[in-house]
């Protein structure tokens, strides 16, 4: 056994030793791990449709900081702009029918893919660079943790990708928004409602009057983010989804553009005591982890 084999069956004992059930490492020259590969492959690869993005709970105990192979990682606690260029790998037969880090069983032939920080489960399109080719994925896994590959495919999606037969190839990976329920998010020209269009437009005085102590209120009082994004039209469409998941409530949800990212607001509440009990409420309800912000 040469050296480069005899690190990559030492890596993968340890990440079974470890619990997980990532692959992720592939030799530069093309192939795969010892006893993983393609197994018998169906006829039908090519016609398996790419996964369908919907709204999904993020996972309870899977988003939450780990270490593996001595390395820290902390996941991302909402589903926002990601956009990466990196090597993409793929895992196959050794890993098929195993648990993964959801806690879902891994099935080669359904389009997924494992990452080391995107929410489980969140959906990507993981685009070919060399040939343009793209699928879409759910991601319900983590890895890959060696050779600083980003993303680990599902057999079937790295075959559609065409980066099978080299083991790996270079990728770029975007995070991949659901659809809002509400239609108005998707036409053009109409944007999001503030938190002011909530109040009765009876009395413009008072309506003006209103909106200037809601908006005080907010920008002094402590709130809670529950994301950020780079887009303004994401966090619109992240503002909505969270909007309708809450229904009625009596604290308001807004937008602030601070160091060039667009960030989703919750409150304003009386004192960090409050905050920090809605937060835990709103992480069950959610399934993110609001974050405490302070005037």
């Amino acid at each position: 056994m040469n050296k480069q084999a005899l690190v990559l069956t030492l890596a993968a004992l340890l990440l079974s030793a470890c619990g997980t059930t990532q692959q992720t490492a592939l030799p530069s020259g093309g192939g795969y791990l010892a006893g993983d590969g393609p197994g018998d492959t169906p006829n039908n690869l090519d016609s398996i449709p790419n996964a369908v993005p919907r709204n999904e709970p993020l996972h309870r105990y899977a988003n939450r900081p780990y270490v593996a192979l001595g390395k820290q990682y902390t996941p991302l606690t909402s589903i926002g702009d990601y956009k990466k260029r990196g090597v993409a790998s793929w895992y196959g037969k050794k890993f098929h029918g195993q648990r993964t880090s959801s806690g879902e069983v891994y099935d080669m032939y359904a389009m997924t893919a494992a990452h080391p920080t995107l929410p489980l489960p969140s959906y990507a399109k993981v685009t070919n660079v060399s040939n343009n080719k793209s699928v879409i994925v759910r991601v319900n896994d983590r890895g890959p943790f060696l050779h600083n590959r980003l993303i680990d495919l599902s057999y079937v999606a790295a075959h559609k990708l065409g980066i099978v037969g080299a083991g790996s190839g270079e990728v770029e990976v975007e995070s991949i928004m659901p659809p809002a329920k509400i239609s108005s998010i998707a036409k053009p020209g109409i944007v999001s409602r503030p938190l002011e269009a909530s109040i009765p437009a009876t009395a413009p005085d008072s309506v003006s009057t209103a909106q200037t102590s809601t908006q005080r209120n907010i920008d002094n009082g402590v709130y809670l983010q529950l994301g950020a994004f780079e887009s303004k039209e994401n966090a619109e469409i992240f503002m909505e989804k969270i909007r309708e998941q809450l229904g009625e409530t009596d604290k308001g949800l807004k937008l602030s553009r601070k160091e060039n990212m667009t960030r989703v607001h919750i409150g304003p509440y009386d004192n960090q005591v409050d905050a920090r009990s809605s937060a835990e409420n709103l992480e069950g309800k959610l399934g993110i982890k609001p974050m405490l912000n302070l005037p």
